[in-house]
């Protein structure tokens, strides 16, 4: 559950945001915003390095002093101290260590599953939310924002409430079958509403979708905001947590640092690819082409999902690491 708590915080800070958009103009919503970082690097300058840390660089009385923040006063410290002593002895990370599937395996999975993260759409979807709700007779596209926002921290807050009971790959399954019908059902409503192919060599989303026939994008515009609102709640109930969550179980102490690295380098990469690159296969694809691409895919991430992705439910650090060095 708390692993799940970080993408939890995420997109209330963007329902933040959000809010405080329709009140503020851009120039003052950004200063609002630079707000929160300046008040976590206030409070950051009285947190203390963590404990590993400390004893990796043999500084055991700071190691403690930094349990005894963490803990409380009545916590066993020098009990967890000797254990995290005995794990740092034990780390060190060679090159030729990662032909060890207990650490190349997870690495691989961790990479994966940001990448096919980015690949559902979701920055897509986002950019394209605005216009959606426009058209579907929702003047204040900032209200809109508001929903969209609402329905990811709403769903993410049910991901976290029941990860531990369902495990990660059936809310992964279920997640990918959302994203895959949201984004087919898309693809079918552009498909309608544009006129004629010839729109595909006009990258510009907006003159594309304004391009479209009035009577039947109004007539269907129901169709954009209910794929709208299913793709974010099923994102927000699968893929968007728990990717974060799964690499941080499946990875070795030893490994962790680097590999942790690579995956947060991996899901900013693709964001950046995908939104980047997004107006240039609306141009090659059309929209409901570059839509169904999602649609696939979505498909793609399941079946990664059901031969690949190990269920972490209820299993230990060691249990996850003997299972990598069995398969």
């Amino acid at each position: 559950m708390l692993g799940s708590c970080v993408q939890l915080m995420v997109v209330t800070g963007i329902l933040g945001a959000y809010v405080a958009g329709i009140a503020l103009p851009w120039r003052w919503l950004a200063v609002l915003c630079s707000f929160p970082s300046c008040i976590m690097l206030l409070f950051m300058s009285f947190m203390p390095e963590t404990p590993r840390f400390l004893l990796s660089r043999s500084r055991r009385s700071e190691a403690v002093a930094a349990l005894r923040f963490l803990r409380g006063p009545h916590a066993d410290h020098e009990w967890e101290c000797e254990q995290i002593e005995a794990g740092v002895q034990e780390e060190g990370l060679n090159v030729s260590e990662f032909k060890n599937p207990s650490i190349y395996r997870p690495l691989l999975i961790g990479v994966a599953l940001m990448f096919f993260q980015q690949l559902t759409g979701i920055n897509a979807v986002m950019f394209y939310a605005e216009t959606i709700f426009e058209d579907a007779n929702f003047k204040d596209s900032r209200l809109a924002s508001v929903v969209v926002g609402s329905i990811q921290v709403f769903f993410t807050a049910v991901a976290a409430l029941i990860i531990d009971k369902t495990g990660r790959k059936v809310l992964l399954y279920v997640s990918g079958i959302i994203m895959a019908l949201s984004t087919a059902l898309f693809g079918l409503y552009f498909k309608m509403v544009l006129p004629n192919p010839s729109n595909s060599s006009n990258p510009d989303v907006w003159a594309t979708l304004n391009s479209a026939s009035p009577g039947t994008e109004s007539s269907i515009s129901w169709l954009a905001v209910m794929s709208l609102g299913c793709f974010v709640a099923g994102f927000a109930i699968g893929w968007g947590p728990i990717p974060w969550l799964v690499t941080s179980e499946i990875f070795p102490l030893k490994a962790r640092g680097i590999s942790s690295g690579a995956c947060v380098l991996t899901n900013w990469a693709m964001a950046f690819l995908v939104t980047k690159e997004f107006n240039d296969l609306i141009g090659f694809l059309t929209s409901y082409g570059t839509f169904w691409l999602f649609s696939a895919f979505c498909c793609l991430n399941i079946a990664f999902t059901v031969f690949y992705v190990p269920e972490t439910k209820g299993q230990t650090l060691e249990q996850i690491e003997a299972y990598f060095r069995r398969s």
